[in-house]
């Protein structure tokens, strides 16, 4: 048995969406300078490495992020891996994809991984996605967690269209994970966002472990 820790570390210098509030984790107390402890303060946005969104995200529709459902976000899932000249995950690539019936959480590992594993501190817009039509086939195969490997499951400059699909749906959409060492295959997925009262979304605890 092994364990994944497919989460990104949380630090001032990882990349955040275009717009998005600037990471920022600094101490505020030190025991050094006379204090009773070390003390930290963090300000971010909730969309940070990796995280999950909520329905009212995209939909507007007061289903924030303490309301998903744990049983959706721990439980067997499949890792799928896909080479570099994969530019977007459509349903055309989907149907070529060997796809083990009954899956119902799936993450996609694709080239965007090597640029968390490089540590590259800009944002990249040219990141594989999934289009609208990738995201219909996967909600007509009835998945219940989709599971990205950077920080948007739709391509960057039309976010709406797939967030809406499956979010409609029900759902859960993992974002900005790092599948890099992660060999495609069965795993437990254990996917633990922070219950933030009333949010659109929430940085998450992702690990797999591996099914002997």
């Amino acid at each position: 048995m092994a364990f994944y820790d497919i989460s990104l570390p949380i630090h001032p210098d990882l990349p955040v969406w275009p717009g998005d509030p600037p990471i920022e984790l600094k101490q505020v107390a030190a025991i050094a300078q006379g204090a009773n402890a070390n003390v930290s303060h963090l300000s971010a946005g909730v969309h940070i490495g990796t995280h999950v969104d909520a329905p009212h995200h995209f939909l507007d529709n007061h289903q924030t992020v303490e309301q998903l459902p744990l049983e959706v976000m721990i439980g067997p899932c499949y890792v799928v891996q896909y080479p570099d000249d994969v530019e977007m995950i459509t349903a055309e690539v989907l149907e070529r994809t060997p796809w083990p019936s009954g899956i119902q959480r799936v993450l996609f590992g694709t080239r965007n991984s090597k640029y968390w594993a490089r540590g590259e501190k800009a944002f990249r817009r040219d990141f594989v996605a999934i289009p609208e039509d990738g995201a219909q086939w996967l909600v007509e195969k009835g998945v219940r967690l989709v599971g990205v490997d950077y920080l948007s499951v739709a391509p960057f400059g039309n976010s709406r269209p797939t967030h809406q699909i499956l979010l409609k749906a029900g759902v859960v959409i993992l974002e900005g994970v790092n599948l890099n060492e992660v060999p495609r295959g069965f795993y437990e997925l254990y996917c633990l966002p922070l219950r933030l009262v009333g949010s659109d979304g929430a940085p998450a605890r992702a690990v797999l472990k591996t099914i002997s």
